[in-house]
């Protein structure tokens, strides 16, 4: 086998390559060459050539994801919008109807706006359709409904009226169901509210009748309807009734003297504003 000599000490193969084993555990990966050179002697790196520029297109801006607050803002601002244009209460229904910014549209079977007669003294408004509301796309149409119609009947007083002076209109809050009949909640209020206004601004009734709960948080900013009942208030500009909502009255039949003395007050009320 050759030998090989390394700094003066001569070495057999297996020696050798046992010593560039070691060499290379310690760490050396770069051979050395047998002579030095001398990097001061090197000629100069030649300069790469100007090469044309590239052009890069620059990435486009992603627009933030906006967050719920001002998702809110503007459902608010459009639903604000649609309603300030509409000239009659066809104009409104059709505008109110195509808004997709309540998510409840979704879910529901019908579009409630309103029955009754649109030119009646009294306004009667509920909360939301319920599931036979959501069938036949009318408000007040079910047990509460049925409920609602014998309660004015008592004081002369119907929905299909053809005397103005007897006749009631009849709307909700919202116009869209709510899933499991759950209360509406504050955002789908808010977004209803712009178009509610309108509402009662076209038909332009001379009493608003607020049934219930939800009808006295969006018209009132207030809740608690047994504190609220049968105390005359403001509300859109215009004397309003709270009352107990015919549901409440199917549950707790007791309370119907409190709302026949309601529906007194505002019979003798109609009659104050005849004079």
């Amino acid at each position: 086998m050759d030998r090989a000599t390394y700094q003066g000490i001569a070495l057999d193969g297996d020696a050798a390559l046992a010593l560039l084993e070691w060499q290379m555990e310690m760490g050396a990966d770069v051979p050395v060459m047998d002579d030095p050179v001398d990097r001061f002697e090197l000629p100069a790196r030649v300069p790469a050539p100007d090469l044309p520029a590239i052009a890069v297109e620059a990435t486009p801006k992603i627009p933030p994801i906006p967050s719920e607050a001002d998702d809110l803002a503007q459902r608010v601002a459009q639903a604000k919008s649609l309603a300030a244009g509409a000239m009659s209460l066809e104009d409104l229904a059709t505008v109110q109807e195509r808004f997709d910014g309540v998510e409840l549209k979704k879910g529901a079977r019908n579009f409630c706006f309103a029955d009754g007669r649109p030119d009646a003294r009294v306004l009667i408004l509920g909360e939301a359709p319920g599931d036979e509301e959501d069938r036949q796309g009318r408000p007040f149409v079910g047990r509460a409904g049925k409920l609602l119609d014998q309660m004015f009947a008592a004081i002369g007083m119907a929905r299909d009226a053809v005397d103005t002076e007897k006749a009631v209109y009849i709307t909700n809050v919202l116009t869209w169901r709510p899933p499991g009949n759950r209360d509406p909640s504050a955002d789908e209020i808010l977004v209803s509210m712009p178009f509610l206004a309108r509402h009662i601004e076209l038909a332009d009734p001379d009493i608003i009748v607020l049934m219930g709960n939800i009808a006295c948080q969006a018209a009132l900013e207030k809740r608690g309807i047994l504190r609220l009942r049968g105390q005359w208030v403001q509300a859109f500009g215009r004397p309003a009734l709270p009352m107990t909502h015919p549901a409440y009255l199917l549950r707790n039949p007791a309370a119907k003297r409190d709302a026949w003395g309601d529906l007194l007050s505002l019979s003798a009320k109609l009659e104050s504003l005849s004079v």
